[in-house]
């Protein structure tokens, strides 16, 4: 049998984890866009290896997820910034927290909370409907097929489901 590459599968899930889908792209961009830029200190905060960090980092601003900037001359030093692209996997992150918060939060508790600086209170990320605000769950929501589904490798099965759901 041949694996298919998640980036051709017609599924925003597979496509977005092919690139997303492992921890340590999830925890540097979640050092990335909490202030933890620079290639020493993310390998020291993470206790990963410098050649995976090196591979996450160069996908990532291969991806146009992260770019690099140099912030000094003498020695070169560069650091790591998170794209408008980048910065747009910040609710993934939240809703990422908020479920390991719920379900596998360690005796002592949450590790961290999130401030909403417009308000001051910390808060839970949710989400909600984009027209009437209301929250978004398995029970009140249902997928349909959009303009670019098919039936193929990683969807044989959804595909059809989710056609039979079309109104017609």
């Amino acid at each position: 049998m041949t694996r298919t590459p998640l980036a051709d599968v017609a599924c925003s899930i597979a496509r977005a984890t092919d690139l997303f889908g492992d921890a340590w792209t999830a925890l540097i961009m979640r050092d990335v866009l909490t202030g933890v830029s620079r290639f020493d200190d993310l390998a020291h905060d993470l206790g990963i290896s410098r050649k995976v960090l090196a591979a996450r980092l160069s996908r990532l601003v291969e991806e146009g997820v992260l770019v690099k900037e140099r912030y000094q001359e003498r020695p070169p030093r560069e650091h790591y910034r998170a794209t408008e692209k980048g910065e747009e996997l910040y609710p993934v992150l939240l809703a990422l927290m908020n479920w390991g918060d719920r379900w596998r939060a360690g005796a002592d508790g949450a590790p961290a909370r999130i401030r909403h600086l417009t308000c001051d209170r910390d808060t839970t990320p949710v989400t909600v409907c984009a027209h009437c605000g209301d929250p978004l769950t398995v029970h009140t929501t249902t997928q349909l097929p959009g303009p670019g589904g098919h039936t193929g490798p990683g969807t044989r099965v959804l595909g059809p489901l989710l056609a039979s759901r079309e109104p017609g």
